[in-house]
């Protein structure tokens, strides 16, 4: 390793230790149908991975009605339910855990607003997006209703655990 670079040192050690942070937790972020079509899988997980979130759990799948039902029961009563429900299984979702320091609120701060109408440029619904009914991504909007939604679309064990190497130049 050039210029006197080394493996070893605290940046090393910590990755080595397993650097574990009683502070992260975990969020669900779903690419709906319109953001797969579109090709925007990649550019969302890089934005996700650039902000320093550790990707723990992904799949792709076309979604159950019933699944929907319950992951969107808080809206059922809303004109608009049936209409979302049709939506989001009209196509592939890619559904993923991201795990970090404040991942829900930093999260839902990079999606930007509900209606994109409303979301500054830099935010993925501010880039991507026009119209509020293919607003292209899903993110969770409490720490409470996370460990909800990653328990509907995961099971444990497709959670995976463990210590990224990164997290020691992300965090003191």
């Amino acid at each position: 390793m050039g210029s006197g670079a080394s493996a070893s040192g605290p940046k090393a050690d910590n990755c080595a230790q397993g650097l574990i942070m009683s502070d992260t937790e975990r969020t669900f972020i779903a690419v709906k149908p319109d953001g797969v079509q579109r090709g925007l899988v990649g550019d969302i997980i890089k934005r996700f991975e650039q902000k320093g979130f550790k990707l723990v759990a992904m799949k792709m799948t076309t979604a159950k009605v019933e699944l929907l039902q319950q992951h969107y029961a808080d809206l059922k009563e809303r004109p608009f339910f049936p209409s979302l429900v049709k939506y989001m299984s009209s196509g592939p979702v890619v559904a993923m855990v991201w795990e970090g320091l404040n991942a829900v609120k930093t999260g839902r701060v990079m999606l930007g607003e509900t209606n994109p109408a409303d979301s500054k440029p830099g935010t993925i619904r501010g880039d991507y997006c026009i119209q509020v009914g293919k607003n292209i991504i899903h993110g969770s909007d409490s720490v409470e209703s996370a460990k909800h939604e990653i328990s509907l679309w995961f099971k444990d064990d497709e959670v995976s655990s463990y210590v990224s190497c990164a997290q020691s130049w992300l965090y003191d």
